[in-house]
């Protein structure tokens, strides 16, 4: 297994509560930029159209040496690959809890390209204070031990 991207936001900014995986509807110059890793989920977050999932702003540029494609985007939508009792289940819970769906890794599974997305909720200003606080303290403590 292969990791292309990770989105390194995703545990900082929501709280994970199930991870999924899903296949990717790509063009063949995106799979070949994705395998020399010049991909980014920095900004990306997957939408529900029509009952379907979408990898929505994720940065796939062009591959290097392939030829021109007309009208091409870099940050189009990509049709995320998911069983239909999944996706129910997804839009459910997202519905009535007010959830959202956050993009984590683009990996390798054999030879396909496979997306690691978790069902989050956003973490408050708060959490993320107290995270940091907690960490630095650790840090300290490390440190102290370390030295005598």
């Amino acid at each position: 297994m292969t990791t292309f991207a990770t989105n390194k936001r995703a545990h900082f900014d929501y709280t994970i509560l199930e991870n999924y995986e899903a296949g990717l509807e790509l063009l063949g110059s995106e799979v070949k930029s994705i395998k020399t890793k010049h991909v980014s989920l920095k900004e990306a977050f997957v939408t529900i159209h029509d009952s379907e999932l979408y990898l929505t702003n994720a940065h796939i540029p062009l591959y290097i040496h392939a030829g021109k494609v007309p009208a091409y985007s870099p940050t189009r939508p990509r049709k995320l690959l998911v069983k239909k009792s999944e996706i129910k289940r997804l839009i459910g819970s997202i519905r009535a809890k007010g959830l959202t769906l956050v993009p984590i890794k683009l990996y390798t599974k054999r030879r396909l390209i496979k997306l690691s997305f978790g069902l989050g909720k956003g973490k408050k200003e708060i959490d993320k204070r107290e995270k940091i606080k907690k960490r630095e303290d650790e840090r300290g403590i490390r440190r102290m031990l370390k030295s005598s």
